[in-house]
């Protein structure tokens, strides 16, 4: 005859397992396979101990191995934020850009700033660049090669 604890895991794993559609991350579901296999422990005719220590075992098996495969699955890059947000875009010079002379500007987007472009020479008004990076309050840019598709 089946026991009172049969349908109390049944209905904690039942309870568990429909939560966790509500919820993301993979944190509800190994408590749900956990009291999924202490009721077929139960049903089997084991003892209220192994029960819970199936319950725990599992349970903790199972949250360590699908939090990683969670991970895995929703991670996503770091948002860029402020300037940094500009680094890898394309722009093109609006005014003359010398070597080592933040004078020259460029328009990355519909922003126009102030630009360099150490060890690429002079770019003069319509060359398309991509920017390396921000220094300050000024970018680095590099000359984009004539195959290099416009963004």
């Amino acid at each position: 005859m089946v026991e009172i604890w049969f349908w109390v895991w049944v209905s904690l794993a039942a309870i568990l397992m429909i939560a966790e559609i509500f919820t993301a991350g993979f944190f509800l579901l190994p408590f749900g396979i956990g009291a999924a296999v202490a009721a077929l422990l139960e049903f089997l005719g084991v003892s209220i101990g192994w029960q819970w220590t199936a319950f725990i075992g599992v349970s903790a098996a199972m949250l360590v191995l699908l939090r990683r495969y969670a991970d895995r699955l929703t991670h996503e890059p770091p948002v860029r934020t402020g300037v940094d947000r500009l680094v890898g875009l394309s722009g093109v010079v609006i005014e003359t850009v010398e070597p080592d002379s933040p004078r020259g500007m460029v328009r990355i987007q519909r922003e126009e700033w102030r630009a360099d472009a150490p060890g690429h020479g002079t770019l003069e008004p319509g060359t398309r660049v991509t920017v390396e990076r921000v220094d300050g309050t000024h970018l680095i840019v590099s000359p984009q090669s004539a195959d290099t598709p416009a963004e």
